[in-house]
């Protein structure tokens, strides 16, 4: 068993590093009074468990009754096919529909469905900055129209893409990066009850996996689970095939063969599937490791920028590989 699914918080006392945010979500839960959150952070802090352990808080052993998780990343990306697979939208889905309106057909019902022994159901969409802004307007009129049997919580680690016009009407938590000392305390408390004490791995194995992470717990707990199963051979377990290639992007560029880095970095998009900020990630991983340089850094920070403008983004990132050949490596 996966050990971020075996230790993946069930209350809030589980959850580790966000005080903050959870005494106010422990008041709603208390008092029965959740309006429409926005859930900010980076991966890993912790924002999906505290919806769940929220939901948890409110309605008891009903919580799945009046829950109900949409993970609008997965549907917006794979269109209709993620529906038809589906056995929760059998009922709803529409194969002559568009897959708008298919969405927003989906979370009207859900919004309707009367809650169990209780005021108001919780309809949460994960990853929804990958909501387009069609459907974002369409949510709008729906939050307005079940606001009083209906509350939304929307989770993202990308808050510029949420509207203004849902963003105004959820009041907003943002999940900070965990420190370090954090994370190792929960990751030496695990090794505990997996080793009853006999730890596999030396202080430098642990310091390596916190580091590693970047304030991300589910990260670090994947990568002590792999790393307690390879004999402590982090760099091994945490070097991922998509990491090599942008790495060998990187190597083409300093090369400044072109076509070789362009070729790779479409990989990663088209093969690999990854998005152009993740492509960006793996790309600045890389740099961070082999060459960091400000001017490497501004570039690569300036594509991020001109992407989030709707440019397109194959354009961007082959126009980012020219310049760095020709400025930085000339």
């Amino acid at each position: 068993m996966l050990w971020i699914e075996k230790y993946r918080p069930s209350s809030f006392d589980e959850i580790f590093g966000q005080e903050q945010v959870l005494s106010r979500l422990k008041q709603a839960a208390s008092g029965g009074n959740v309006p429409h959150l926005l859930l900010t952070g980076p991966s890993g802090t912790g924002k999906s468990a505290a919806a769940e352990c929220l939901a948890r808080g409110l309605y008891g052993g009903s919580w799945t009754e009046n829950t109900t998780m949409v993970q609008a990343s997965d549907l917006f990306e794979q269109g209709k096919k993620y529906l038809e697979r589906n056995e929760r939208y059998a009922h709803l889905f529409r194969r002559e529909e568009s897959l708008l309106t298919n969405f927003k057909n989906i979370i009207r019902w859900y919004a309707s469905v009367r809650p169990l022994d209780a005021d108001f159901r919780l309809l949460i969409l994960e990853g929804a900055s990958a909501l387009p802004r069609e459907a974002q307007q369409g949510l709008r009129r729906i939050m307005e129209r079940y606001s009083r049997t209906c509350r939304f919580i929307y989770i993202t680690s990308r808050p510029s893409a949420i509207i203004p016009a849902i963003s105004s009407r959820c009041l907003p938590f943002f999940f900070s990066p965990l420190k370090p000392e954090v994370i190792e305390t929960r990751l030496r408390s695990i090794l505990r009850e997996e080793y009853s004490g006999r730890c596999p791995l030396n202080d430098d194995d642990i310091e390596l996996i916190v580091q590693a992470a970047s304030g991300d717990m589910r990260k670090a707990v994947m990568l002590l689970q792999v790393s307690t199963g390879t004999g402590g051979d982090l760099v091994r377990c945490s070097q991922t095939e998509t990491g090599q290639i942008a790495q060998a992007a990187l190597q083409a560029v300093t090369s400044r063969d072109i076509p070789a880095a362009i070729r790779r970095i479409e990989t990663l998009m088209i093969e690999y599937g990854l998005t152009s900020g993740e492509v960006l990630m793996e790309f600045r991983n890389a740099v961070r490791k082999e060459y960091h340089d400000p001017e490497v850094v501004s570039l690569l920070a300036e594509t991020d920028y001109r992407i989030l403008q709707c440019n397109n983004e194959y354009i961007q990132l082959n126009a980012m590989i020219a310049r760095i050949a020709r400025e930085i490596f000339s």
